[in-house]
């Protein structure tokens, strides 16, 4: 029997323009998601600036199609966010709660990553900030 075995890489911390590009893209067009999906592990796990990567969770989360693998990493990716900063925006927070629900409710419209996020947001939040 033969196996596969699957690799990951944390990938790099791209230029905000070129995230922003490809989030763009992305929404634009589905064959674009995995560069898209790329692009914002990278910055949720690598980029100092904490306020660009809850824009681009939440330009994400509230713009990708239902049933689009964006919108259960962006909740993850604001998970990532609340470990390393210990803080996010009520409106981050907000949108973490609200994705997870819908993937409580339907996993083919949210994937259960958004329920990991808010997990992580739980337990690492130390507080929350106003916008």
């Amino acid at each position: 029997m033969k196996h596969s075995h699957r690799t990951f890489e944390n990938p790099p911390a791209l230029a905000h323009d070129v995230v922003a590009g490809a989030i763009e893209r992305a929404l634009g067009d589905t064959a674009y998601e995995a560069s898209a999906a790329v692009a914002l592990v990278g910055i949720a796990l690598n980029d100092d600036d904490r306020e660009f990567i809850e824009h681009c969770c939440i330009d994400l989360g509230m713009r990708a199609a239902a049933g689009s693998q964006l919108l259960g990493l962006a909740g993850l990716c604001l998970g990532h966010t609340a470990r390393r900063f210990g803080r996010l925006s009520e409106r981050a927070v907000a949108l973490a709660e609200a994705l997870a629900t819908r993937a409580e409710v339907d996993s083919s419209d949210v994937d259960g990553r958004a329920l990991d996020g808010l997990g992580d947001i739980r337990t690492h939040l130390r507080r929350v900030e106003a916008e």
